[in-house]
């Protein structure tokens, strides 16, 4: 409750102020996201940002007022605001100016409890937080702050970063080692840098176990027992993943699952064999034995069965190795199927989850690489598009399932039956970010595909690139569908072929992976033998 405020007639004033009379930044609402803003406030507070929260119950009696009283609960000279609106947020872009921020519902339709609706949607305390540290990061007018506040942690670099996450989209790293869990460098990450993931392949874990020596007790612990390779592997991946989801365990419940999750991928070996697929995923799923864990299951004509199969056990999947449009959409059929048959089995679908892992940067190493080869100025203008294309396009086919947050897509009759027996929907995740063209800015991959909803895994490089370098603008995909089109059509008239182009890098990436992993087998069989004790 909060006492009684005759300024309340006059349609806004101030309901809490700041430490400092004067505020670094203005917290606006009104009705029930008062209180977002008020708990928001308080932690602000203690980080020593000079914070006011002004209600704002009826704007039309507020404009009534003299300018006088307006600029007193508004001060021209605070540039620094973020407003929280669950709804539309279009009329407060008049008070928050163009330094400002709004945190609001533009997604109608879902049907749950206000707890589950608002960790979804990105309407938490925490999304708060972000906007008013993205705001402040705009704002080089604040007093110089105290080492360790949140103004002073949010530098001007910074605002990327945190701008993202106001966007909706959530950064993932795409890497883990026991080295990254052990010195902090991972929490450091989380706190410092936004990241709310992790994601994990056999590349990442074989670059990981033959470098440095993080391993060698558990591999000597290993050796001692005369496990098989296979079986160490196992013992150390998991035993890594198990430390991360630990870590990003607060992460996973402030976000009520959403986010805070670590994924582990099944033997690429396994491909191509869907029961076997499934089998090694229970495996994994009981190994990590935790609830922010992501089995990864590739993409593969294989895997797609596997994937129903596994969601419909009421395991959360991270599906990867995504290139084609075409495959996309059998993936979101996959996890629709996966959760019709885990209602049929009476499972909580609120509590699966999952991610579609769309790799981009590979498409166009390969079609630049054919373009290059035609060398005519129609092929050389269309390098660098071919992949933010092809990414752009795949949003819109999640669109077409799942419904756009401005509703102007409607979502399919199948996905709105199981949101309203509690079903997340699968996010699309932007895999392969890291550039692999000097050519091209290293943030491309990141600034082109801003979108709520989505996921962006990064290798650390690209973290900071985008952090430094990074221009974040607000959605970069809505409304790009139709010349993303035209692009890949372009590229289609020139005699390379989209269909055998996507063919050939899932072929790749399996066998990729395949590689990694049977170096991850000599490697780690190297230092088993090098471990062992001797036997006299």
């Amino acid at each position: 409750m909060y006492e009684p405020n005759f300024d309340a007639a006059k349609g806004g004033y101030v309901l809490r102020e700041s430490s400092a009379g004067t505020p670094d930044v203005i917290l606006l609402a009104t009705g029930s996201e008062v209180q977002l803003a008020v708990e928001a406030r308080e932690q602000l507070e203690a980080d020593g940002v000079p914070t006011r929260v002004v209600s704002m119950p009826c704007v039309e009696w507020f404009e009534e007022q003299d300018q006088e009283y307006r600029d007193s609960v508004l001060p021209p000279s605070v540039k620094a605001r973020v407003a929280v609106e669950a709804g539309i947020g279009l009329t407060w872009h008049k008070y928050v100016r163009d330094a400002g921020r709004i945190v609001s519902l533009e997604h109608f339709g879902a049907s749950a409890d206000a707890k589950t609706l608002f960790a979804e949607y990105g309407f938490t305390v925490d999304q708060l937080l972000m906007a008013a540290r993205a705001s402040l990061a705009t704002n080089p007018q604040l007093r110089p702050e105290k080492e360790g506040t949140v103004a002073n942690k949010t530098r001007p670099n910074q605002y990327n970063l945190a701008r993202l996450r106001v966007e909706g989209v959530a950064i993932w790293l795409d890497d883990l080692s026991r080295q990254r869990i052990t010195s902090g460098n991972l929490a450091e990450l989380i706190d410092q840098q936004h990241v709310v993931g992790v994601t994990t392949n056999p590349t990442i874990f074989q670059k990981a176990i033959s470098e440095g020596h993080g391993y060698d007790q558990q591999l000597s612990d290993l050796a001692a027992r005369k496990v098989t390779v296979e079986e160490a592997i196992r013992m150390i991946t998991t035993a890594d993943v198990r430390d991360a989801a630990d870590i990003l365990r607060p992460v996973f419940d402030a976000t009520d699952g959403l986010d805070g999750r670590v994924s582990i991928e099944v033997d690429p070996r396994l491909a191509h064999n869907t029961k076997a697929t499934v089998a090694e995923a229970k495996q994994l799923a009981w190994l990590v034995d935790r609830p922010n864990t992501l089995i990864k299951i590739p993409a593969t004509r294989a895997g797609i069965p596997a994937i129903t199969e596994v969601v419909g056990l009421g395991i959360s999947v991270n599906v990867t190795l995504i290139f084609s449009l075409e495959r996309y959409r059998q993936v979101m059929d996959a996890y629709l199927a996966g959760l019709e048959k885990a209602k049929e089995r009476g499972l909580d679908l609120s509590q699966i989850h999952s991610v579609a892992s769309f790799f981009v940067s590979r498409v166009d190493s390969e079609i630049d690489k054919r373009l290059d080869a035609l060398g005519t100025d129609e092929a050389k203008a269309l390098r660098g598009k071919a992949a933010i294309a092809n990414a752009r396009l795949a949003y819109q086919a999640y669109e077409e399932v799942f419904g756009s947050t401005d509703s102007s897509t409607a979502p399919s009759d199948r996905w709105n039956a199981l949101e309203k027996a509690g079903a997340r929907e699968q996010r699309p995740l932007w895999a392969s970010t890291g550039v692999k063209d000097k050519a091209y800015k290293p943030t491309l991959y990141v600034d082109d595909l801003v979108a709520r909803n989505t996921v962006n895994t990064m290798p650390e490089a690209t973290l900071h690139a985008v952090e430094e370098r990074g221009e974040i603008t607000g959605d970069t995909v809505s409304g790009t569908y139709e010349q993303a089109r035209a692009d890949l059509d372009a590229v289609e008239r020139l005699g390379i072929s989209y269909d055998e182009v996507v063919r050939l890098l899932e072929d790749e990436g399996v066998e990729k992976f395949e590689a990694s992993w049977n170096d991850l087998l000599k490697s780690t069989g190297a230092e088993l033998e090098r471990l062992a004790p001797s036997e006299d």
